[in-house]
């Protein structure tokens, strides 16, 4: 029978609640008046772990990242402010 293994198929019946967390991935956007700043940072474990190549690949990527983030809160940020100016 299934009940060879215990547990099995509870952890699939519901999200674990009580797992610690680990971000090893985030992407950060800042605003200073109407400059826009988008950075990232990797966890420093994963850094250490990947290969050139993929570090490379990821530092591509996470550029494209940050740059399609940071334009498209920069333009909401431009439409709001001119939503603000034309109510005077």
């Amino acid at each position: 029978m299934a009940q060879d293994s215990p547990g099995a198929g509870a952890s699939s019946s519901k999200a674990p609640t009580n797992s610690p967390e680990t971000e090893i991935l985030h992407v950060v956007i800042q605003r200073d008046g109407k400059q826009v700043s988008a950075k990232w940072g990797l966890h420093p474990n994963l850094k250490e772990e990947l290969k050139p190549e993929e570090w490379k690949e990821l530092t591509e990527i996470m550029g494209k990242v940050t740059t399609l983030v940071g334009g498209r809160f920069s333009k909401i940020l431009t439409q709001a402010e001119e939503d603000v100016s034309g109510t005077a």
